[in-house]
């Protein structure tokens, strides 16, 4: 039982599962495991019911498909992007860093 609490999300506090949280609502899904697992059902069944009746987002680790993809791809391309902002602006900072301080340049032609 602990092991399938341990798989869902959650829904008041969202960010445990239910076998962490001490949430009224967990406590409520917990008693419905133990009652399923009860009358003989599989960890499958029972995943599958709450999946059903709750969507992919009681599932602590959705499964990857179009409606969840930006769930498991949006930190990578986040960070994508970030990493290819830093890149440019630190190229920008060194561009314009090297041409202001050019020894060669005289002062009147050094921009400004």
């Amino acid at each position: 039982m602990r092991a399938m609490a341990a798989e869902l999300r959650c829904l008041v506090c969202q960010n445990q599962t239910i076998a962490d949280s001490h949430a009224g609502l967990a406590e409520d899904l917990r008693q419905q495991i133990r009652e399923m697992l009860a009358k003989g059902m599989s960890d499958r069944q029972i995943m599958d019911y709450m999946t059903e009746r709750y969507g992919d987002f009681v599932r602590y680790r959705p499964p990857f498909k179009a409606s969840t993809a930006l769930l498991w791809a949006g930190p990578g391309v986040l960070m994508a992007g970030a990493l290819a902002t830093l890149f440019v602006v630190l190229r920008r900072r060194q561009k314009l860093g090297a041409e202001a301080f050019d020894p060669d340049t005289p002062e009147e032609e050094a921009p400004r």
